[in-house]
């Protein structure tokens, strides 16, 4: 999969890479004018979507409410009317005394286009009044009936049952009636004594039915009501489903709380709203299929498609025009400086915008110095490299010499005639070295013979107040140096790592080889310094800090003389410490004889 990647990633890259300008801009404005179209596109189908589903769900919302509203008015007026039976007639009437009949029977008349009937039971089951029809059927058993069992169990609620045919009492006309039923525990008062007894209120079924069948709701869809446990109340396909013809998810919509839902019922996606309908605990469940919500989204991505692609295949034709009129000069200042790189002379042209004529008035000026400039340029780099060289190596203290040759006459005044014929010695082989005949890189056993020389005359200098080692490794041996890089470190560690020693003082250099590099360690036991001083030495943005005898500036000078000779991985680190020493660490590249010679041939 990666190899396929990179691949076309690869692809892709040449492809790019062999376009011209206009081929560039063009698709660059075309695929930026897409994204933006397609960003903006989706943005809008978006929020039409999301708008859409949402004033559908509050349509669905106020629908049920409006049904909500109007079950509520159904169901209040039963309560009504069982409220208006209780209190004013069944508890003001002593049964042993007096007849509710015919206060029962004016209750009914005035309700009956929504009553099927009104029936007073006592706590066993009997009859006590009933209007409009007076007598139970043989097989009636009112005291086993759900209505009168949960108003006797729970004597402080109204109960309200689904729906059932009625059929407690002898009908002359036979009809059965189907009617939904509000029960309530009362208290019946006989001789002055109260009894609990069970009041009946029957309404018809048809008041229901006729509030939840003429809503209509969008997409096709439709209403039912359940009861608190799943159960029908009403249907719109009611007989079809107990026929097992149809299905309802009507025990899931049970536990749904208020508000719209997402189901996927019978291999379809549904939006389902619920509204619980209050006193009763049923609910009201309103069904959208989402292919009925998503007919008119088609049509608006059918033409928001058609839209884009048209945008599209205008904003392609536009940006290839243009982009032609914008990259003709550069394309002509193109080919015309692929013939001043084959060395032909050519007129170059000024044509195009702003900028583009600045471009060719610049390549016009720029070609008649070109060749004059670079050679300027090589030479002035080659002799400020040598100036630089030069300077560096020539930084060498005078006053050593002139001490040097002080401390020679002082020593023949004074008859010490052997010392002072080795101080001279000394003085004249380490200025040998020192001219190796104008070279830059020599022998590592010459440049440490230097420093023994060096350190020979300071030794006579200070009266032996220090010790010297000087040691190379065999695998140094035929090894080469830049030249003059020891002896400024040994000054240094003389004048300020030596300021206080009396005689236990020693300085040592050892040479070694470590993997490439070659590495020179000139250490001492003396003062030492902070680390942030050290540092400072060799930072060549910062002024030499002032130690007092010596400037410092012999350590800097060799440490720039080794990065600009060899680079910048290259020079000095200095690792010290107070009253702990001093260790100046010298890299440089571990060079053989031929090696060697190929940096000699190399400098300017």
């Amino acid at each position: 999969m990666r190899k396929l990647i990179r691949s076309l990633a690869s692809r892709v890259s040449r492809w790019y890479r062999s376009m011209s300008i206009q081929m560039v801009i063009s698709l660059s404005f075309t695929a930026v004018a897409v994204v933006g179209i397609l960003f903006i596109g989706l943005s809008l189908f978006w929020r039409f979507s999301t708008t859409t589903n949402r004033l559908q769900e509050d349509g669905s919302q106020r629908v049920l409410a409006q049904v909500n509203l109007n079950l509520d008015g159904y169901l209040r007026r039963m309560m009504r009317i069982s409220d208006t039976m209780y209190f004013r007639v069944i508890k003001s009437t002593d049964l042993e005394r007096g007849d509710i009949s015919q206060q029962m029977n004016l209750l009914y008349e005035e309700n009956r286009d929504a009553l099927v009937s009104i029936a007073l039971f006592g706590g066993d089951g009997s009859l006590v009044s009933a209007t409009p029809l007076g007598s139970l059927k043989p097989q009636a058993a009112p005291a086993q009936q759900p209505w009168f069992t949960a108003a006797t169990q729970r004597l402080e609620n109204l109960h309200f049952f689904t729906p059932q045919v009625q059929n407690l009492f002898e009908d002359p006309s036979y009809s059965y009636r189907w009617v939904v039923s509000l029960s309530r525990h009362v208290e019946l008062t006989r001789a002055g004594s109260t009894e609990n007894g069970v009041l009946l209120v029957d309404m018809s079924f048809g008041g229901i039915e006729q509030i939840c069948r003429d809503v209509e709701l969008p997409g096709g869809g439709y209403l039912y009501l359940i009861d608190g446990n799943g159960e029908l109340i009403y249907h719109p396909k009611q007989q079809m489903i107990y026929a097992g013809l149809e299905e309802e998810n009507n025990l899931a919509a049970a536990g749904y709380r208020d508000g719209s839902h997402r189901e996927s019922f019978g291999g379809r996606e549904r939006q389902v709203t619920v509204k619980t309908v209050g006193y009763t605990g049923w609910k009201l469940v309103g069904v959208v299929p989402v292919a009925g919500l998503a007919s008119n989204s088609y049509q608006m991505i059918l033409f928001g498609a058609s839209l884009i692609l048209f945008s599209v295949f205008l904003l392609a034709f536009l940006n290839f025009r243009i982009s032609e009129h914008i990259s003709k000069p550069i394309r002509n200042l193109e080919q015309t400086v692929k013939q001043l790189e084959a060395g032909k002379e050519v007129e170059i042209e000024e044509d195009g915008c702003y900028e583009v004529r600045r471009l060719g008035h610049a390549i016009r000026s720029m070609t008649s110095t070109m060749r004059h400039l670079m050679e300027d340029i090589i030479q002035q780099e080659g002799e400020k490299r040598r100036s630089e060289l030069e300077v560096l190596q020539s930084q060498i203290n005078p006053h050593f010499l002139y001490n040097t040759l002080d401390s020679v006459i002082w020593m023949t005044e004074a008859g010490r005639y052997p010392e002072a014929i080795q101080m001279v010695t000394s003085l004249a082989r380490l200025f040998r070295i020192s001219l190796s005949r104008g070279s830059s890189i020599i022998p590592l056993r010459d440049e440490l013979e230097h420093a023994g020389h060096y350190m020979t005359i300071q030794k006579m200098r200070y009266k032996n107040r220090f010790e010297v080692q000087i040691h190379a490794d065999a695998d140094t041996e035929g090894l080469y140096s830049l030249k003059l890089i020891v002896q400024p470190i040994l000054e240094n560690a003389i004048y300020h790592g030596m300021a206080a020693a009396d005689g236990d003082g020693l300085i040592t250099v050892h040479a070694y080889r470590e993997e490439e590099d070659l590495l020179i360690d000139v250490s001492d036991n003396g003062l030492g310094m902070l680390p942030e001083m050290a540092g400072q030495l060799l930072d060549g943005s910062k002024p030499v800090p002032n130690r007092g005898k010596g400037s410092g500036i012999g350590v800097r000078n060799v440490h720039s003389r080794i990065r600009l000779t060899f680079g910048e991985r290259y020079g000095l680190v200095i690792m010290s410490e107070p009253d702990m020493g001093t260790t100046v660490r010298i890299r440089q590249p571990a060079l053989d004889e031929s090696a060697a010679g190929r940096w000699k041939e190399a400098q300017p």
